[in-house]
Order: C-alpha cells, then structure tokens, then sequence
C-alpha cells in the first residue's frame, strides 16, 4: 500500500513492515512474517518491479516477526540483510530472553497469534548470514537509511531514518496499536526486554526530522518523532 512519495506499507495495523522505493532501487525496513512474501510479490509487482530490484533489507531488530522472509531474499535473490551487531544472534537464532506479556485482553491476543499462525509465523527461518551494522551508521543503500540506535525493545533495537521518504522506520520501540490489548494510539510495545531504557531511547528520535513515524505494529503516524515520543512518554 503506498503511503506516500517513495513509500510503502507491507502487511497491516498487526504487523507491518517497508518498502522505500526510490530510482536507484529498493530498500526494505523489517521482513513481517513468512506469509508476507506474497503482499511484497503484490507491491513490487503494482511498481512494475521485482525481487532483484531490492538493494538491501534494514531490520529494526531481531524478532520473528520481522524477519519473516528475510532469508528467503538473502538466499533466493541475494539481498543483504543489515542488523544492529547487539540483535545479530537473534536474528540468527531466534533466542531472547524471557520478558513478561504485561496486560492483554482475551481478543486482540487471539488475534494477534491467529493472524501470525495465517501468515505463517511457526515457520520462521532465521538469517543465516546477516550484515552487522552499528548506531550513526548511513547504509549505502537506495535513500541512504540513518541507523539510530533504540535499545530497550531489544538490545539491538534501532530506529532507521530515510530523509527521501520523509519517514523514520522505529520497529517495536513504539507502537500505535498494543497487539496484546488492542488499544490504539503512540504507546510502549510490549514483549519489551528493558521497558525502562526503551522510554529513555525516545530521546534520540525526538529532534530527527520527518513527517512519518511507522512502527512495527500498529498504523502509521503522521506527524513529528517528537510528538510521538511524547505521547507515548504520556501513555
């Protein structure tokens, strides 16, 4: 679904991930789950584009859902896959450490583990081979994506900022839509390893400049890191 100028969603408000589509190829940000190779196949095909005209894969950190079909674009077309140094054993191996569910409500719960089941999310493949990447990186990838690092979420959480979009890409160091509880809005995501150091990580997003926050789960926002950041603070 194209958001924007050069930008565009994968998946839905369950779990999301990005496309940015500019003339010198495709960068993605996060992989969803194992079912959403066919929405990417759907988008590259509405662009009049392909597999082979995607120059890399960013992750925003290592969890299952969102390294989905990150290894079959590694080794089916090649595509490298860039992950903070902090998260690469977790892309890799699926280990994490055990964190509490925190409040949930019987439905969306439900819903969330169904919708992952559907898009095949029992099936996960982790990376076999990723790209370690580090905080104040610019990737030489198309929209020359800014690493921020957010740890809290995940050791190696971080946001990705791509001017061109006008769009910061933050993973699960927020989110809009609490897949445990339904509830709507900029909040803390759960499933969080640090909750505490997650809320400080907000500093460093609140003065980038863009005009869209997309988050891992939830809908995308319009507006400013540093509105977001405090509402989620608010939350």
């Amino acid at each position: 679904m194209k958001l924007a100028p050069h930008l565009h969603r994968l998946g839905n408000d369950v779990v999301a991930s990005y496309l940015v589509d500019t003339p010198e190829g495709i960068t993605l940000i996060d992989a969803g789950l194992p079912g959403h190779w066919r929405d990417l196949q759907r988008e590259l095909k509405s662009l009049g584009k392909t597999a082979d005209d995607i120059r890399g894969l960013v992750l925003t950190h290592g969890d299952s859902d969102h390294i989905g079909f990150a290894e079959r674009l590694r080794s089916e077309h090649g595509v490298p896959v860039f992950v903070h140094s902090a998260d690469a054993d977790r892309a890799r191996t699926g280990e994490k450490p055990k964190v509490a569910f925190g409040p949930m409500r019987l439905g969306p719960t439900l819903g969330f583990f169904g919708y992952s089941i559907r898009k095949n999310g029992l099936r996960t493949h982790y990376l076999k081979e990723v790209t370690e990447i580090a905080e104040g990186a610019v990737l030489d990838l198309p929209g020359s994506p800014v690493i921020v690092g957010m740890p809290g979420h995940s050791p190696g959480s971080v946001a990705v900022h791509v001017p061109i979009a006008d769009a910061l890409f933050v993973g699960d160091a927020l989110t809009t839509r609490h897949v445990l509880t339904g509830r709507g809005g900029p909040q803390p995501a759960p499933f969080t390893d640090d909750p505490d150091q997650a809320l400080a990580s907000l500093d460093r997003i609140a003065g980038l400049s863009a005009s869209w926050v997309l988050p891992g789960h939830g809908a995308p926002v319009h507006t400013s890191p540093a509105e977001v950041s405090e509402a989620v603070r608010k939350a």
